[in-house]
């Protein structure tokens, strides 16, 4: 079983698969800071001020001990506060969109370079046009009037 075990995780695909997670999970983070530190705020800048995570519905009681704001989602959150934080979905779902939209430039891309590269491949390794038949035709007609001269 062990030995199975290392040739399936020897396998070229699970080794590109775990290389591809682990890649996923760091433009994921670095997508996030892109929408959290510089799209968001610009987009709030040009609405007003308009912040996404700010917008929630609190579904259950502020505990006594809290002493934070009550409009501050993330103090609410981590104080355990029931929350309906449709503002963080929102943000979540543009989140979403930046990444595949990145991914469907990406993808677009390198489908541009392996067409280009596969035309190059398909032009360098053509067969030279065939002669056309009248060509054809005279050489044979040459090479038959040489045998009669020599034969003569």
């Amino acid at each position: 079983m062990l030995k199975e075990f290392r040739t399936f995780i020897a396998r070229g695909n699970v080794l590109d698969l775990a290389v591809g997670v682990i890649i996923g999970a760091a433009f994921g983070t670095i997508t996030k800071s892109l929408t959290d530190d510089i799209i968001m705020p610009v987009v709030g800048w040009v609405f007003g001020g308009f912040d996404f995570s700010s917008y929630f519905v609190r579904l259950g009681p502020i505990p006594a001990t809290y002493t934070g704001s009550p409009s501050n989602y993330a103090a609410l959150k981590a104080a355990g506060v029931p929350l309906f934080g449709f503002g963080q979905f929102i943000t979540v779902v543009i989140n979403f969109l930046i990444l595949a939209f990145i991914v469907f430039l990406l993808v677009r891309t390198v489908n541009k370079v392996l067409a280009a590269a596969e035309r190059e491949k398909a032009e360098g390794t053509a067969e030279p046009a065939a002669d056309p038949a009248d060509v054809v035709l005279l050489r044979e007609i040459r090479d038959e009037l040489k045998k009669r001269n020599e034969a003569a």
